[in-house]
């Protein structure tokens, strides 16, 4: 990584702040840049880890440097430690079905802390310097599919008008990063198919893994999973009114699939949607800054569009 760009992270603030979550203490870390505050309120954005729903934490780069790089360049961040599933290696595969509160959190447990983070940071906007109606959800991973599914919870409690309390309050945009949306994945392209064969280190997210992932998450089957934990599966009148979203996708990644599906059917809801490949990588290459630019890039296309609306 440029010194220059080490140096302007080294300078960002962070505060550790435990919230009363809804399922009990819930810790969050604030990012915000050293410089003066903005002339008039801007964007903020809460982000959440990903490490399929069981794994992660604000530590790992896709969670801190993540921040730090937002806040550098002018975006307050609030990262979420959410409760995390089952470790997945702690279970065989039939215990998933059975897999109760005592093995771990389930949806929607994640969900709602990531919601209640959400509000508390749009109650406190003033103080990082953001509008409350600047406030943008976003994650990585599994961490998208958390934000997406709480944007898609809102829409259906408040009828698509916003609502009137915090509750009902939508974000201004959704900010993704390869996220996994479908319990049940479209097919993989031959094209996509063509570069996992030829990478095979690259080829983790086939439909036996997503699904075990999924039951560890539900608890249980993906039939009749909700749309909250399974936003790919939302129809277009679940989907009207939906807030501004942003997608970067991997180009070695077979989640990539699952991403662009949620893009084309935000699109024919009217949504605004922007959807961008960071060329050559992995799954994941916001957990691995210094590999290449493709996580800078990804940070620039993040910042800018958040930025556009200020």
């Amino acid at each position: 990584m440029h010194r220059t760009v080490v140096a302007e992270l080294d300078a960002v603030g962070t505060q550790d702040h435990v919230l009363d979550g809804p399922h009990g203490p819930l810790p969050v870390r604030l990012y915000r840049g050293q410089d003066a505050a903005p002339a008039r309120p801007g964007p903020a954005l809460v982000w959440a880890h990903g490490g399929g729903f069981a794994y992660g934490d604000v530590e790992m780069a896709e969670a801190d440097w993540v921040a730090r790089s937002l806040a550098a360049r002018g975006i307050p961040v609030v990262s979420v430690g959410y409760r995390l599933a089952p470790a997945l290696h702690e279970l065989d595969a039939g215990d998933l079905a059975q897999a109760g509160p005592e093995a771990g959190v389930h949806y929607p447990v994640p969900g709602e802390e990531l919601a209640a983070a959400f509000d508390w940071t749009r109650t406190r906007a003033a103080d990082l310097g953001a509008a409350p109606d600047q406030v943008s959800l976003g994650g990585a991973s599994a961490g998208g599919n958390l934000a997406a599914g709480v944007a898609l919870t809102r829409l259906r409690r408040s009828g698509h008008d916003g609502g009137g309390n915090e509750a009902g309050h939508q974000p201004a945009q959704l900010i993704l990063a390869y996220p996994t949306l479908h319990a049940v994945q479209p097919p993989t392209p031959a094209e996509l198919r063509a570069l996992l064969d030829a990478d095979p280190e690259a080829d983790r997210f086939g439909a036996e893994p997503v699904r075990r992932m999924y039951e560890n998450y539900l608890g249980g089957t993906v039939d009749d999973a909700p749309v909250g934990a399974v936003p790919g599966t939302a129809t277009v009148a679940e989907l009207t009114g939906h807030p501004p979203t942003t997608i970067v996708t991997g180009e070695v990644d077979e989640l990539r699939v699952s991403a662009e599906a949620y893009a084309a059917a935000l699109r024919e809801a009217g949504v605004d949607v922007e959807i961008h490949m960071a060329q050559g990588v992995r799954h994941g290459h916001l957990n691995r800054p210094d590999e290449g630019p493709a996580a800078e890039q990804t940070i620039d296309w993040f910042a800018a569009r958040m930025l556009r609306t200020v």
